[in-house]
């Protein structure tokens, strides 16, 4: 068995190296390949739901890959656009669907909405990295966790950008060490006892992030108990070790501050 911690070290360590493993796979390659040739002609949004292989593509990149069915909500999101304060993307309290309609903007740039590199190369890229983090889920999903916190964790402003999204705050709750009922207390609580114990600056700080998603995955493995799977094909240094939860990252989470990370 291998630690949560050390698999998402593995991964993480050399992301530029993980990044090109997954994405040099066959599916992912021939998907994306299929992506850059096809993106530039969807010129309006008929075309671009209208391609299916096309639009799950981009909804996946946006991990929005549950969402793929939901063709007329994702139609308003697009025709809304996010120009106006009031439109549909806009009130939604997930943020991916305006990052999503920003991102194919028809309502402000029309046919060439999808000419930009954000609309080509930039999904492709969200695309690959959306991919390494779910393979690593279907190992261990505290991994994905850590990754998914690593990337978001410089959007991070307030304590209710962390309640807005399960991801964020099943985190937070792990690495705090907080039962399941924490969730059910009222928001403005939630939100006050997290700015409490933690300093949101600090996740500007890769380094600050590291060592908090140090903590949090010595707490998954303690809460879930050491993972069994073994890492399929993302074991990119070429170690075979196995560990679990070491007396010496017992001691090093007792010495991490809760407050200043």
């Amino acid at each position: 068995m291998i630690s949560t911690l050390l698999q998402y070290q593995m991964v993480s360590t050399n992301m530029t190296r993980s990044l090109d493993t997954v994405a040099s796979e066959p599916t992912v390659r021939r998907e994306s390949e299929y992506y850059l040739a096809n993106i530039g002609k969807a010129k309006s949004i008929d075309d671009f739901l209208g391609d299916d292989r096309l639009f799950k593509y981009a909804m996946k990149a946006f991990g929005l890959q549950d969402m793929d069915y939901a063709k007329a909500f994702m139609r308003k999101v697009l025709e809304e656009g996010t120009d106006d304060r009031n439109s549909f993307a806009n009130k939604l309290a997930d943020d991916r669907y305006r990052q999503f309609a920003e991102t194919f903007n028809f309502t402000r740039y029309g046919d060439a909405a999808t000419a930009f590199t954000r609309a080509q190369q930039g999904v492709v890229d969200a695309y690959v990295r959306q991919s390494l983090e779910i393979q690593n889920g279907e190992s261990n999903e505290g991994v994905r966790l850590a990754l998914y916190f690593s990337r978001k964790a410089e959007t991070i402003d307030s304590a209710y950008d962390i309640l807005a999204d399960r991801a964020l705050a099943q985190v937070v709750y792990a690495a705090l060490g907080l039962p399941d009922e924490f969730a059910m207390a009222d928001v403005d609580k939630q939100a006050a006892f997290i700015e409490k114990r933690l300093d949101l600056e600090d996740f500007k700080d890769p380094q600050a992030v590291e060592a908090f998603l140090k903590r949090f995955t010595t707490m998954w493995d303690l809460a879930k108990g050491p993972p069994q799977a073994s890492v399929p094909n993302l074991i990119l240094s070429g170690s075979s070790a196995t560990v679990g939860v070491g007396q010496d990252i017992l001691t090093s989470l007792q010495g991490l501050k809760l407050g200043g990370l």
